[in-house]
Order: C-alpha cells, then structure tokens, then sequence
C-alpha cells in the first residue's frame, strides 16, 4: 500500500522557516521524481516544486524561487521541503505527490504564516 506522510507544518511569524518532511512507503521511493504542491484558502492547488530520482535537479514555482529548497533522502524513502523567508501568502496546506500513471498524494501538512 502506498503511503505518504506529511509533517512539520504548524505556525511561524513572516520571515520565519519551516522544513517539511514526508515520509514514503509502499513503492520503490529512489525510482520516482517526487513533489510538492499546496492549496491555498479558497484556492486550487498549486505546484511548487520538483526533484529529480537522484535529487540532482531541482524546479521551482516562481513565487518560491529563492526562499524554498526542494530534497531528498532516498536511503530513507523521505522527501523534504525546506522554506524560508516564509510570507503571509504561503500560509497553505502542503501536500507531497508522487507523479506517474498511480499517482499519490499525501494527507497535507497545514502551514499557517502569521503574526
């Protein structure tokens, strides 16, 4: 059975950091590019990054560019995002996403940026 598991969401001020996990299970973790996307209140969900099955190259929304490093431990079967510089319109539920034909997704982990 194919799991994904977020964590490490919760609040922080703006300007402030987060990491992310999201630990996998189920599936062959190194054999798949992997990532992440949130939704937004009121919003569609929305990409935000990718990284390759070697973790050798990463892609970026624009708006994280910067500020969010996507990577990963494929010893460990776990997928990270790593995000500073943290602003208002990140508040979001992150959601990790294994691509393919059987796509999967994660439950989400809520991060809120707020004073």
């Amino acid at each position: 059975q194919v799991q994904l598991v977020e964590s490490g969401g919760g609040l922080v001020q703006p300007g402030g950091s987060l990491k992310l996990s999201c630990v996998t299970s189920g599936f062959v973790f190194r054999d798949y590019g992997m990532s992440w996307y949130r939704q937004r209140p009121g919003k569609e969900r929305e990409y935000v990054a990718t990284i390759t099955v070697s973790g050798n190259s990463q892609y970026y929304a624009n708006f994280v560019k910067g500020r969010f490093t996507i990577s990963r431990d494929n010893a460990q079967s776990t997928l990270y995002l790593t995000m500073n510089n943290l602003k208002p319109m990140d508040t979001a539920v992150y959601f990790c996403h294994r691509p393919g034909t059987e796509p999967a997704w994660g439950q989400g982990t809520q991060v809120t940026v707020s004073l």
